[in-house]
């Protein structure tokens, strides 16, 4: 399959630089693959389309304000983003470093205060740099790092993105993205959600550098994605268990949560609990063995997230889709409106 049968046009005026003005405010357009029909709602609507005995798997890694701006020893600027390491940093992180050809092995960077780095390594544009502080090296990222907004959104980050680019049940520190289709979810429609008899239960899935990567090959079938940590709990899969026994529905809240899920089912569709890393890409076609609902935003065109929701939901309609919501001025991308696809 070709990857720019995932192509589109999008006007730049739709891309959402700024998230909704209230958290759960945005329009919720509501797929239904069965019929091939479309509802355009708002997001509080969606408990009208989700039932008693239902289960919402969430993903609750944390976005790291891993954007650090410093000086080089010579005075010059020094732009990185950090890369969680999935084994522990050490006292060691990668980093993509914006101008990296001048910068080379030895180079000392400060950042804020107390806040040290020095490269020790430079390969393919990316970084092994060490950090140092008087106290503790996390403490220091976290005061004087930036929310690392995606580069569509073309403007710099603000006080309000360190909770606007975060979800509610963010707890696992270890992103460089948000797990966005969350962020449309309050307290106020968690606890309406359960008044109504639904379940709530977690995943985690770091998300990586990867999730800014372009595909540039012709082919979808040649792309390669990076892997990407995922932890799935017991009691996280006893509940998805429970409930594919008593015919009720999994909905999968975002694409992160859809390839944990997926990453650890087997043939059967039973989910095992446990921890890995996943470089599982998911494009048509593709038998999805435990999601039966998925909630998530507008993505780019010719994405690997763009593919993803594709398999699920069939290229023809989600296409119709998009066509529709750019027609009526969805917001798109990761501050942008929401999709209901059962």
């Amino acid at each position: 399959m070709r990857v720019d049968e995932f192509d589109y046009s999008l006007p730049p005026s739709l891309i959402a630089q700024y998230p909704a003005t209230q958290r759960g405010g945005s329009r919720l357009m509501v797929l239904h693959r069965g019929r091939g029909t479309i509802d355009h709602r708002r997001f509080g609507d969606i408990l009208a389309y989700l039932d008693s005995g239902d289960l919402l798997v969430m993903n609750n890694t944390r976005v790291l304000p891993a954007r650090l701006i410093g000086k080089k020893e010579s005075g010059g600027k020094c732009e990185i983003l950090l890369i969680p390491s999935w084994n522990g940093n050490k006292g060691k992180w990668n980093a993509l470093i914006k101008g990296s050809s001048r910068v080379k092995p030895g180079t000392r960077i400060q950042f804020g205060d107390d806040l040290y780095g020095e490269v020790k390594e430079v390969k393919d544009g990316r970084a092994e740099i060490s950090f140092s502080s008087p106290g503790e090296v996390m403490e220091a990222i976290q005061r004087v790092g930036h929310v690392p907004l995606p580069p569509y959104i073309r403007r710099p980050d603000e006080p309000m993105d360190r909770d606007r680019y975060q979800t509610i049940f963010a707890e696992r520190d270890g992103s460089i993205a948000s797990p966005t289709a969350g962020l449309h979810f309050t307290r106020e429609l968690f606890e309406s959600l359960r008044n109504k008899g639904l379940n709530l239960t977690f995943i985690t899935l770091h998300i990586g550098v990867g999730t800014f990567a372009p595909v540039k090959v012709e082919e979808v079938e040649d792309h390669r994605m990076e892997e990407e940590w995922i932890e799935i709990s017991e009691q996280t899969a006893k509940e998805i268990e429970v409930t594919k026994q008593r015919g009720r529905r999994v909905i999968a809240v975002g694409t992160t949560t859809t390839k944990a899920l997926e990453s650890f089912s087997d043939l059967e569709g039973r989910v095992k609990p446990g921890r890995k890393v996943s470089s599982l890409f998911i494009h048509p076609p593709y038998d999805f063995r435990v999601v039966d609902g998925l909630i998530t935003n507008f993505h780019l065109p010719r994405s690997t997230l763009l593919m993803l929701v594709s398999a699920f939901t069939g290229k023809d309609l989600l296409m119709k889709a998009y066509e529709e919501a750019i027609e009526k001025g969805y917001r798109f991308y990761s501050y942008g409106d929401a999709m209901l696809i059962l």
